[in-house]
């Protein structure tokens, strides 16, 4: 197994964020972007996908502070993939919490889409905009050049909705980022080559 990790930083008029990525990690976290609920969503993806990750990041508002994360997490996904050698390429995760079921499944095709459907009932999940949620995957998307489908399928609480979507999109995100032995040295596509 190789070494994947990466790290990057973003600093513009509105925010500033460093973001460090270990593929291969063990699920260990420290996230710090002023948001609380946002940060407590960000660990469930280290720790349910087996990644190691730092996020630091401050921002004028809410919006720029979550895109600018969504951008700079994205963009260390792709770059620690390198040419993508190797890995399953696909995943797909079913999360329930309590009343809530959320489906994620992601292709890490080199092409960036995001397709979801999560709705909330409220505007707010404690400190954090209910409808940045899917601003943050769209743009997650993008910048990791992945295929995301996301769909809440059913629940009452919104803490739930959206806690057992990030447990979905991690799981599924471990389960394409993860090595095969049997694809040791090939790109998982008949073309020859994910683009990144």
């Amino acid at each position: 197994m190789g070494y994947r990790a990466a790290a990057t930083a973003r600093e513009t008029a509105e925010t500033e964020v460093k973001v460090e990525l270990l593929l291969d990690g063990a699920g260990k976290s420290d996230v710090q972007t002023g948001i609380r609920m946002f940060d407590h969503f960000l660990t469930q993806i280290a720790r349910h996908g087996l990644f190691d990750l730092v996020v630091r990041a401050c921002g004028d508002d809410q919006h720029h502070t979550v895109e600018d994360v969504a951008i700079c997490l994205g963009r260390v996904f792709n770059e620690g993939l390198g040419d993508k050698k190797g890995i399953i390429r696909m995943g797909h995760a079913i999360v329930p919490m309590d009343e809530a079921l959320c489906v994620v499944a992601v292709d890490v095709s080199g092409r960036g889409g995001a397709y979801v459907f999560v709705p909330f009932s409220g505007t707010m999940i404690g400190d954090l905009e209910s409808d940045m949620i899917r601003h943050f995957l769209l743009t997650f998307a993008a910048e990791a050049r992945i295929t995301l489908h996301a769909r809440i399928e059913y629940g009452q609480n919104d803490h739930h909705k959206a806690e057992a979507l990030f447990k979905s999109l991690a799981l599924a995100l471990g389960g394409a980022c993860k090595l095969d032995d049997r694809r040791a040295g090939e790109v998982p596509s008949s073309k020859g080559m994910l683009e990144h």
